[in-house]
């Protein structure tokens, strides 16, 4: 192939898709390559669209504060100063997250589920929690963190105070999650067959599971696919990461944490 057919035949990238990050001031590397990853390949496509978890936790925008949290908080608005729109879904772990993060981010708020239209394509995008239905204590914590009033008494506190209130809970989610089995911590079959419905989309995008995957489920009608993207860990001696992208002519692609295409 010459280099003329071979750049015919390469597509523009229009959107990447990311989540999981876990990202913390103690975790020097898995930030780095974050970083790495919106200078070198966020700032090549057109949309960003980071699902949740992207924080490891996130006690509200008033600890912007924190050097750290600013750092990363410019590093997106760098690249959207770049013409890239950036977007964002609350996960599990920066639900918190509110409009002052996302002015001084440079990004838009989703909701869980949204649906886009890109390349041709109807994707369906979520964090993923929402459809591990079988883990009925992580759904009733689920259910009472979102509403609105508990996040205003919540937001009220001082800023210290909601960061020890935050670290409990997570070591108390830690112990818990040592006892139950891993399919509960899964998503549900149905839960995820009520989300195709709701969307009418063919095609969904999440994460929140740590478990990368492409799953195609076949029900005697056209198979919809259900891309799963991975959790980031570089601080480790394999590191593991990645993410998914989707060029102009439609197609999705799957890539690792060197950003090669996983077949």
């Amino acid at each position: 192939m010459t280099d003329f057919q071979f750049m015919q035949k390469a597509q523009p990238t229009v959107a990447l898709f990311v989540s999981d990050l876990h990202l913390q001031a103690s975790l020097p590397r898995t930030t780095a390559a974050f970083l790495s990853f919106l200078q070198h390949q966020a700032t090549r496509t057109q949309q960003l669209y980071l699902l949740g978890d992207i924080f490891e936790y996130w006690a509200g925008d008033d600890d912007l504060v924190t050097p750290y949290n600013r750092q990363i908080a410019d590093a997106l608005k760098a690249v959207q100063a770049q013409g890239v729109q950036l977007f964002w879904m609350a996960g599990n772990r920066d639900f918190l997250v509110g409009q002052g993060f996302a002015e001084a981010a440079g990004l838009t708020l989703l909701e869980d589920p949204t649906v886009i239209t890109l390349a041709g394509r109807r994707l369906a995008l979520a964090h993923g929690d929402a459809q591990c239905t079988d883990d009925l204590a992580y759904m009733a914590f689920r259910a009472q963190v979102r509403q609105p009033a508990y996040q205003q008494q919540f937001l009220a506190m001082p800023l210290a105070q909601r960061k020890a209130i935050i670290e409990g809970i997570r070591k108390n989610s830690q112990d818990a999650n040592q006892s139950k089995e891993m399919a509960i911590m899964d998503v549900n079959a149905d839960a995820i067959a009520a989300l195709f419905a709701q969307t009418g989309s063919d095609v969904l995008i999440h994460g929140h599971t740590h478990r990368p995957a492409l799953h195609r489920l076949e029900d005697g009608e056209a198979p919809r696919l259900r891309y799963v993207l991975p959790d980031w860990e570089y601080d480790v001696e394999t590191p593991r990461g990645g993410w998914i992208s989707l060029s102009a002519d439609g197609v999705l692609h799957r890539h690792d944490t060197q950003g090669d295409e996983i077949a």
